[in-house]
């Protein structure tokens, strides 16, 4: 088990600990809250991770090279944006996707670019959340004000990386 799972598992006692103490009705509540959530879930990761490990295989490293290798530049991050833009659903699908193209050949600094644009642009949110309960005037003002920002973290990425030595992400 890892640090990040043990931490995690430690926060959760200590939270059902408390609330406990405070209220037996407010942890019922929260272990309801949690059974929904998971049964929500479940399914989504059921699904994502094997996903992700047909596409790591089915993926040829020539196209995941080319598109968003390391040596596409601009081209790679504007793909890498309009890519990450539109993957639809949530951690559990993106990054299964950005660990399959960087396992096929994508560089670092594209799948900052992509996850970035998948986190601000996300194309799914934008249809099924925003227009409807903000309308298309703000979508437009919100896209136009952040559509720079998933191209900008890949030349950012870049930067860094060419500050350290190369084999750092253990590749």
């Amino acid at each position: 088990m890892t640090l990040t799972a043990l931490l995690l598992w430690a926060t959760a006692g200590i939270g059902c600990l408390w609330a406990l103490r405070r209220d037996p009705a407010m942890l019922r509540g929260a272990l309801a809250h949690t059974r929904t959530s998971l049964f929500t879930v479940l399914p989504i990761i059921a699904i994502a991770l094997p996903t992700a490990g047909f596409l790591s295989e089915l993926v040829p490293e020539r196209v995941a090279a080319t598109l968003f290798g390391p040596d596409s530049g601009v081209l790679g991050h504007l793909a890498a944006t309009i890519a990450g833009a539109c993957i639809p659903g949530g951690p559990f699908v993106s990054f299964p996707i950005v660990l399959a193209l960087w396992s096929s050949g994508a560089g670092a600094a594209q799948m900052v670019t992509l996850i970035s644009a998948w986190s601000v642009l996300g194309l799914n949110r934008v249809i099924l959340w925003e227009v409807p309960l903000m309308g298309w005037r703000f979508v437009l003002l919100r896209l136009a004000a952040t559509a720079w920002l998933p191209p900008l973290s890949g030349l950012g990425a870049e930067i860094i990386l060419a500050c350290l030595p190369p084999d750092v992400l253990g590749r």
